[in-house]
């Protein structure tokens, strides 16, 4: 159905079990899942925008598809700051919403996401980022149980690092949150914590669910090699971090789609 929306240069929004991808001229503009913090959450979580800055933003240009050009115009987010945070809530959204689902796929015509145009990505970029993202996941725990169940962290050996990024996930690991709870709690993009969860649990850091498919590593073994291959690992020795590539990587796919649509 996507194809044949991009194909016609559909505008309206697909809906489907765990989200939704807002077209416009048959390029995706925007994503919403519940599983993923949106571009409020992301921006006020970090401190780069106050929350009552973005709730004056949607009521000021809400109602007219403009929130996005307000922040622009008035001096709160840089334009290309704005459009590089939206391409990733969208990734973020859209990976989710891509995600195979039991009901049914609706498309509604005419319908504009009240955040309005940031910058419009194909949707067959979406599509095969969508199932990057699916591989990657695999690659590093090849168990989506761990994903919605709530994280609890097992206890961690003495003299084990784990770095301030991992610690603040762990903290909040207390058997009631899930990854998303703990992404919106975080101000983190919810894939970025599905990974961590994912590699926390194949370092045996965090208690995998009952009928678990995978086998955990021991707490003191390595992790697997990361998409930039064996020596990425050393770069981060001693530090209790996993390697950074999968954060700059995403910053380059995003930059080629942004150059894609100049």
């Amino acid at each position: 159905m996507l194809v044949r929306l991009a194909q016609e240069r559909a505008t309206g929004v697909l809906v489907r079990d765990h989200g939704a991808l807002y077209l416009a001229d048959g390029q995706v503009v925007h994503a919403e899942s519940p599983a993923a913090p949106g571009l409020d959450v992301l921006l006020t979580a970090s401190g780069r925008l106050r929350p009552d800055s973005w709730a004056e933003a949607v009521a000021q240009a809400g109602s007219r598809g403009e929130v996005a050009r307000f922040l622009v115009d008035s001096g709160q987010v840089g334009g290309g700051e704005l459009e590089i945070c939206h391409l990733g809530a969208l990734f973020d959204a859209a990976f989710f919403a891509l995600a195979p689902a039991s009901g049914p796929t609706r498309f509604r015509y005419g319908v504009a996401h009240w955040l309005g145009r940031v910058r419009p990505v194909p949707t067959e970029v979406v599509e095969r980022e969508a199932r990057r993202r699916s591989v990657l996941l695999d690659s590093v725990w090849p168990d989506p149980m761990v994903d919605t169940t709530p994280v609890r962290p097992c206890p961690q050996p003495a003299g084990r690092a784990v770095g301030p990024r991992r610690q603040a996930l762990l903290d909040l690991a207390d058997g009631v949150r899930t990854p998303a709870a703990i992404a919106r709690k975080l101000g983190r993009p919810a894939f970025n914590t599905l990974i961590e969860v994912r590699r926390l649990a194949a370092e045996g850091l965090i208690e995998t669910p009952a009928g678990s498919g995978g086998s955990p590593r021991s707490a003191g073994s390595a992790a697997p090699s990361g998409p930039s291959g064996p020596g990425a690992a050393s770069e981060n020795a001693g530090t209790g971090e996993p390697p950074s590539v999968l954060d700059s990587a995403l910053l380059r796919r995003l930059r080629d789609a942004l150059e894609a649509n100049l």
